[in-house]
């Protein structure tokens, strides 16, 4: 409760007495404001007629070295009204990374290679890479209008032939994708790609897909292009840039050429190299069509990005965005390091790893160093989770166990919410199950809230009893079936996003000596977790669900569907991705109804879709894939440090995953004042 007081009052300081009386609202405090964002132009009568650019472009075109800039942007551009003030060229945006497993943090960055996108509210669809889609009468055909002119970062064309090529020489490609994206299937028949002309595509499916946009412009494995490429080593998206990727593809190229190529770069193999060729946190090399490419890579202590001179947008004068010169990310240790630093003022946009429970701090020292802070609650029912592996297999009686729903809902009935929101949530957080915000369409209703998420020792103790875990030791810790040892459970964290993660984990341990459970909590470096995660090697992983309030966008946290995404079961997730070609087949006949209910909801209208929904989220919280601990609050990059110099930032941005944090809030159009 000292902790609480204390985050009441340095709110109150910023925000009055109301604050201190509402025990430290969020929604109290005057660090929310209204969410709100630019306005993408599409009236052609406001089109820009002349065109600028920034200085350092200036002098590259004068140099002969660039083109000038009525050639290098699209017929088709796209203008952006700034939120407040047309703002002015240069600067370094400074931010923090913690690692090669950090790619999220660039990759959100680079989001301007979405096909589409959501506005500020994230709900209305709107364009982005694509200047425009229509989907049929019947849902059978989704049809995308491209940029005319468009270029890559290289001055290369951007047409439906690089679509194309994505579609037949990499998606279709297994030693490259092994298993099918599922957003690319209605009804688990999958879909086809057509050329409708050089600007124009045409996603074709066999069933009604009324949910496909939407599936362009979320975080999904076809949402995006050069950002998707890397996901976790398989080469998912939906366009790439074909007059660089061919030649390191054996289609193209003879594979004995293609070898030599690939050893003489230190790879084992055309795969490997491919990957390399086609990761933009690692090529400089690789086209983009964001608002700035990578001239230094993620595995070094500064991984920097700079302006895209081909970039698709201007503003309301016509000035090409993106205002700012650079991106400059700075290596640090870990996220406490990330924390100290943005306190300090070393960055100038933060919302990745910065800490809800340093709020107090954060806020006693904006005048000193010259930010400013707003929080941004998230929709999402839990910050943290904790997802047993239903298919873990290193430990046969861990496994059996993990399997077992009512061990799971006694794991889920032995946690104490309220401490945890008290300890890292300055108690501003809500406890409970992992359903998203009760006001949101897909809600199931707010009993799923408390349902199996709320402390009750001895209905736990009964459960556990029932699955023959009766007999305990001298200390009260249960023993394990087959062998008569104390039952050990390990909680798996990735030391990432939330700095407090292990901290919760060991008070998590210490609720479950309370119905003896023995606990261990293993902290390892992001990518390893990554690994481990997706190879079923956890037993019980501490992640979030953030982006899971949109069901359908961001799935992987609700049920195993997402073949790089499964914290769940990563067997389960393929074989349901591959339509039963890849993976194993899940015997649970609750599981397999709320496959059958996302496989259908795609065909299905955004009103029946949301009573879809709600029967998913009504079986996840029933069988406790995912055990909720705390969230709706702004613990998940919704803690924003921002430099007072920094123009046109929204009082308040959408964290949720599919609003791309902190492309969400279009930092082309953020610029600095003198």
């Amino acid at each position: 409760m000292r902790r609480r007081e204390l985050g009441a009052l340095a709110l109150t300081g910023v925000a009055g007495a109301a604050v201190a009386q509402t025990g430290g609202s969020f929604h109290d405090s005057g660090l929310i404001g209204q969410l709100e964002g630019p306005t993408i132009v599409t009236d052609e009568a406001r089109r820009p007629r002349q065109f600028k650019e920034a200085p350092m472009l200036a002098e590259q075109v004068r140099a002969g070295r660039l083109p000038p800039v009525d050639q290098r942007l699209p017929q088709d551009v796209m203008v952006v009204q700034p939120l407040r003030s047309v703002g002015k060229y240069g600067g370094t945006w400074r931010r923090g990374f913690i690692g090669p497993g950090d790619s999220e943090n660039g990759n959100r960055i680079m989001s301007a290679d979405k096909p589409l996108f959501f506005d500020a509210s994230g709900t209305e669809l709107q364009p982005c890479l694509a200047r425009g889609y229509e989907v049929s009468d019947d849902g059978r055909r989704t049809t995308v209008f491209l940029r005319r002119g468009q270029k890559w970062s290289d001055g290369s064309p951007h047409t439906a032939d690089d679509w194309l090529f994505y579609f037949n020489d990499i998606y279709a490609n297994r030693d490259l994708v092994p298993s099918p994206a599922p957003e690319l299937a209605s009804n688990g028949k999958p879909g086809r790609i057509v050329k409708v002309d050089e600007h124009t595509i045409a996603f074709e499916f066999d069933d009604p897909y009324f949910l496909f946009p939407q599936m362009l412009a979320g975080d999904t494995l076809i949402g995006g292009g050069n950002t998707r490429q890397q996901s976790q080593g398989q080469s998912y998206g939906i366009y790439a840039p074909a007059n660089y990727l061919k030649a390191f593809l054996p289609k193209y190229t003879p594979m004995e050429q293609l070898t030599a190529q690939a050893r003489a770069a230190g790879f084992g193999n055309w795969v490997e190299h491919f990957k390399y060729r086609s990761d933009w946190r690692l090529n400089r090399d690789l086209p983009t069509l964001s608002a700035w490419r990578m001239v230094q890579p993620i595995n070094t202590q500064l991984w920097v990005l700079e302006r895209n001179p081909y970039y698709y947008a201007v503003d309301t004068e016509g000035q090409q965005l993106p205002y700012i010169d650079r991106v400059q990310m700075s290596l640090a240790e870990n996220p406490e390091v990330i924390n100290l630093r943005a306190i300090a003022g070393e960055y100038d946009y933060q919302e990745r790893f910065i800490d809800l429970g340093k709020l107090p701090v954060i806020i006693e020292n904006q005048q000193r160093s010259r930010y400013k802070v707003h929080l941004d609650p998230g929709f999402n029912g839990a910050d943290s989770v904790l997802f047993p592996t239903i298919t873990y297999k290193e430990d046969a009686e861990i496994g059996d166990l993990l399997a077992k729903v009512d061990f799971r809902r006694a794991l889920a009935l032995g946690i104490d919410r309220d401490q945890l929101n008290e300890a890292f949530w300055l108690g501003l957080g809500t406890p409970g199950s992992v359903v998203p915000d009760d006001n949101l369409p897909e809600n199931p209703g707010p009993e799923w809230r408390q349902k199996w998420s709320t402390l009750d020792i001895p209905q736990a103790n009964r459960l556990l009893d029932g699955i023959g875990l009766q007999r305990k030791d001298r200390e009260g810790f249960r023993l394990r079936r087959d062998n008569g040892q104390r039952l050990r459970i390990e909680i798996a964290v990735g030391q990432t996003l939330s700095p407090t993660w292990p901290q919760q984990a060991e008070m998590i341990a210490q609720h479950w000596r309370q119905i003896g459970i023995a606990t261990d909590v293993k902290v390892m470096e992001r990518s390893l977790w990554y690994t481990r995660a997706y190879t079923d090697q956890h037993q019980i992983a501490l992640w979030t669900n953030n982006g899971t309030e949109s069901l359908y966008l961001y799935p992987r946290y609700t049920l195993p569907v997402d073949p790089i995404g499964a914290v769940i079961s990563n067997v389960y997730s393929h074989w349901y991705a591959s339509n039963g070609a890849r993976g194993e087949a899940p015997t649970d006949p609750k599981l397999l109804r709320a496959y059958e209910l996302m496989r259908s909801a795609s065909g299905q209208r955004q009103e029946e879709r949301n009573q879809t929904a709600k029967e998913v989220w009504k079986i996840a919280v029933d069988e406790q894939w995912g055990i909720g601990l705390v969230g709706l609050s702004p613990a998940f990059m919704g803690v924003r440090v921002v430099s007072e110099k920094l123009e046109n930032v929204p009082a308040r941005t959408g964290i949720s995953q599919h609003c791309r944090t902190p492309w969400g809030a279009r930092p082309d159009q953020w610029y600095f004042k003198s």
